[in-house]
This record gives structure tokens, C-alpha cells and sequence, in this order.
């Protein structure tokens, strides 16, 4: 028997573990592993964890449609998976596992550890790439190393896929008679792991749904996505990151509908469709960093002399950041969406970051971390990457002295504070001319409901500029 193992991949259409398994007419059947401690140290977020979930549900009936059984097991830890995954192969007689690789470091280490506890007993484990349009160590420099930087990176994975091409591999036939599936929420051990298991109607699951926004997208947005994709408060963004981090969708069947939609892939900033193939790009140059340098797994930074910075640990600053109650609006309404629906908008992001950073001086890793205890599409390769860029210790980091400004941004991004007042219930009344300033008229209302500054942006902006400064001494 085949054996094929979901994680991040979690779909029947362009999947090559699923697809090579079912080459043939030996037997497969699925496995997904329930890691609630492992998922706990991740810091993985319990939106995301019930998003994953019932979109494990979906896919066991959708399997269970084609008379593949998926198992479940539980298994509290990476380091417990090997011993639980070779007893179940002897069960079920496997003699074959097929998985798309991981990336992450601790990831990788699990299932480096799973091929030799299952080679002792002759089963082979064939590894794939799912997770990636060209996987890791295709994309390369002329003298065969992988970037380090994006802009030549971008070149040379378009001129890549240029040469190679790609297939979107369809989900696979039928194997037998359907079976039966018993829904998640009636295994009481999923429960007593995990808790309540109802999903969020904002993030409906299913292959259906990742598709319909992908096309709704294309049809709708894609055109002017260079010119709406910055303001929050208009639908201009894809919203598939949720989709994509839990392999819903792949980043190969994107690449496709775009091309299908324009009827042509883009190749520069001029075609209509580029920057949003540029934003999957961007996904790409993470991943593929994270397997060139492990150790942005492990907290540390990819600049290794911004290691010395003096970063602050403040908890109460922290605290009032993770809260929304900054003084600053735009930072305020963005932190508080976070908490309300475990999404935020990637201009947001970048915000928010650049002021828990540079004006905060806390350091980037409790950022990323909040940012994954919260986040619905928490994942490790654009997280970590987009905290490190915009703290100024990553790959293509702005220069140390760009600092973004969070009252100008608002202004910028935001203009009439409709994103503003959706979210700070103590500014929905504001006037649009204050909203980004608005402590002068809450003064002359007799308000006090809205915090003040916690700190002064210029003067911020200079300690942040002296700190990294301090490095060059």
C-alpha cells in the first residue's frame, strides 16, 4: 500500500504527492498527523488551527469520495512522529510514503528522522515539491548558488520558468467505492486536543471556495492591483493567503489562472498582472531563503551583525502595540482587525511592523510571533521575511534611515479614515480631517477616550537611525 501524508497541502488538484501516489493500481490511502503541543511552540495561531482542521475535514470526504481513507493520528510533538508513523505503516502494510517536502527547519529534521525510522523496515519515502512553483535550489546565480537578493531572483525564476514551463496536475480518479467519513467534530479526541473546532464563516474552507476567490480576483481586481493593492479600506487584494498557507490552493495553479486570465504570462512592470505575479514571486524568494539559511527558523537574523542591536523588551509598550492602543490610528486600527479576524492587510503589515521596530525599538522576533499567534495565513517563510525587512535585519531590507512614517502612511493609505474608523470605535465619529491626527479635536470635544502618542514619531526615528548606526563603530 501507498501511503500519502498531508501537511501544508492540503488538496486533491495539482498536488504531486497525492498525484504520484495514485500512479498505478496499488492501494493508497492519506494520513494527516494532529500536532497540538508541536503547533502550540510554533506559536501557531487557533484560527489557523481550525481553519487547517476543517479543511481536513473537507478534504477526508472529498477522499473519502474516491475511496481513499484518510487516517488521523495524534501526535503531540515532531520528535514523537517517527515511532507513530512507522507502527501505522506496519498496520497498514505501506511499503510506500509520499510527501511534498517541508521547508522549515524543525519540519525538516522530523521527516529526515521519519526516512530512517521507515527505511528499517523497507518502506521508501518519496519526497516532492508541492509547496512552490520551482522548488529550492532551482533558482539559481550564474556561479550556482541561490540568491540572496530578490530583484536578480525574480529574473532569473521568470527566465526558469520561461524555460521549463509547468503542468497543474488534475485531482486523481476515483479508486474504488466511495467510503465513509466521520466528521472531525464528532472524534471526541480532537476536541479534548484542540477545543471547539467551528470553523469562521469569513474564511469558508474547500478547493470550491480558493478557486472562486482566485477567479472573482483575476475578473475583478487584478488590473488595477498596482494601483488599489496599498488602501485597506478597498477589496483590491486577492485574500487568498489564508488558501495558500494551508496548500488549499497551490501557488502553480495561481500562475496559471493569471497567465489564462491575460493570456500571457507578464514579465514586467509595464504588463497589466505583473505586480501580483511579482507578490507570489516575493512568497517564492522566502521559501527558497528558508532552506538556503536555516537559521531564519531559529530567531536568528539574516543580517548577523544586526544581532547586536540593542533591541527593547518593554512589555508594557508591547503590550499597548499588540492592544492597538498606540495614539497612532492607523497602527491602532490595524492591530485591532488582527485581533478581531486574524487577517491583515500586507500594507498594514508593513506598518505596524515598522513602528513596533523603529519607533518602539522592540525587537522584530516578538512582532513575528504575535503576528503568528494571531494570524490565520501564518507562515514562517513570509512572516519571517517580512518582519526582517521591514525591522531592517533581513534580505532586501530597506536602508536602515527609511523609516516609515505611521501618521504619513495613514494619510497616504488611508485618506479619509474609513479603514480608521471601521476599527477604533473611539474615532468613528471623527471628521476625516483629523481622523490621522486627532488628539487636538478630541481635546476641544472634552474626550479623553483615546490614548495620546506613546511616543513622539521624530524622535523615535532618530534613535532608530543612531542604532543601527552604532553597528558601523
Amino acid at each position: 500500500m501507498k501511503l500519502v501524508w498531508f501537511r501544508n497541502d492540503l488538496r486533491l488538484a495539482d498536488n504531486p504527492a497525492l498525484r504520484h501516489a495514485c500512479a498505478g493500481d496499488e492501494p493508497v490511502a492519506a494520513l494527516f498527523i494532529i500536532s497540538p503541543t508541536q503547533w502550540r511552540q510554533h506559536k501557531m495561531a487557533p484560527i489557523r488551527q481550525r481553519f487547517m482542521l476543517a479543511q481536513v475535514d473537507e478534504l477526508g470526504r472529498e477522499l473519502a469520495v474516491l475511496g481513499i481513507p484518510l487516517h488521523l493520528l495524534r501526535v503531540e510533538t515532531f520528535a514523537e512522529v517517527p515511532a507513530a508513523l512507522a507502527n501505522l505503516c506496519r498496520e497498514q502494510g505501506v511499503n510506500q510514503l509520499y510527501a511534498n517536502q517541508a521547508i522549515e527547519i524543525d519540519e525538516q529534521r522530523r521527516d529526515h528522522a521519519v526516512s530512517a525510522a521507515l527505511a528499517e523496515q523497507a518502506v521508501s519515502c518519496h519526497w516532492l515539491n508541492g509547496c512552490c512553483v520551482l522548488p529550492p535550489g532551482r533558482v539559481l546565480t550564474g556561479s550556482g548558488e541561490m540568491f540572496k537578493v530578490f530583484t536578480p531572483f525574480s529574473r532569473a525564476w521568470l527566465k526558469a520558468l520561461d524555460e521549463e514551463g509547468f503542468v497543474i496536475h488534475r485531482a486523481p480518479a476515483p479508486r474504488g467505492e466511495p467510503l465513509p467519513w466521520h466528521p472531525l467534530a464528532e472524534r471526541a479526541w480532537v476536541d479534548e486536543a484542540l477545543g471547539e473546532l467551528t470553523a469562521d464563516p469569513r474564511w469558508p474552507v474547500g478547493e470550491a471556495e480558493a478557486r472562486r476567490r482566485l477567479n472573482d480576483f483575476l475578473e475583478q481586481a487584478v488590473l488595477d492591483y498596482g494601483e488599489t493593492r496599498d488602501f485597506p479600506a478597498i477589496a483590491g487584494t486577492s485574500v487568498l493567503s489564508p488558501y495558500l498557507a494551508a496548500g488549499i490552493i497551490s501557488p502553480r495553479q495561481c500562475v496559471a489562472a493569471l497567465q489564462q486570465r491575460l493570456g500571457y504570462r507578464p514579465q514586467s512592470k509595464a504588463q497589466p498582472g505583473f505586480v501580483w505575479l511579482n507578490e507570489l514571486v516575493w512568497r517564492e524568494f522566502y521559501r527558497h531563503l528558508l532552506v538556503l539559511i536555516p537559521t531564519l527558523s531559529m530567531n536568528r537574523p539574516f543580517k548577523a551583525e544586526t544581532a547586536a542591536l540593542s533591541w527593547s523588551w518593554d512589555p508594557d509598550a508591547f503590550a499597548a502595540w499588540c492592544e492597538g492602543r498606540t495614539g497612532y490610528p492607523i497602527v491602532d486600527a490595524a492591530m485591532r482587525c488582527l485581533n478581531a479576524t486574524g487577517w491583515m492587510h500586507n500594507r498594514l503589515r508593513m506598518i505596524v511592523a515598522s513602528f513596533l521596530t523603529k519607533d518602539l525599538h522592540i525587537h522584530w522576533r516578538l512582532g513575528e510571533d504575535y503576528f503568528m499567534s494571531r494570524l490565520i495565513d501564518g507562515d514562517l517563510a513570509a512572516n519571517n521575511g517580512g518582519w526582517q525587512w521591514a525591522a531592517g535585519t533581513g534580505a532586501d531590507a530597506a536602508p536602515y534611515f527609511r523609516v516609515f512614517n505611521p501618521t504619513t502612511q495613514g494619510q497616504r493609505f488611508d485618506p479619509q479614515g474609513e479603514f480608521i474608523r471601521t476599527w477604533v470605535n473611539e474615532l468613528a465619529d471623527i471628521p476625516a480631517a483629523y481622523v490621522h491626527q486627532p488628539h487636538d479635536w478630541l481635546r476641544l470635544k472634552g474626550r479623553q477616550d483615546y490614548p495620546a502618542p506613546m511616543v513622539d514619531h521624530a524622535v523615535a526615528r532618530v534613535r532608530a537611525i543612531e542604532m543601527f548606526r552604532s553597528l558601523e563603530k
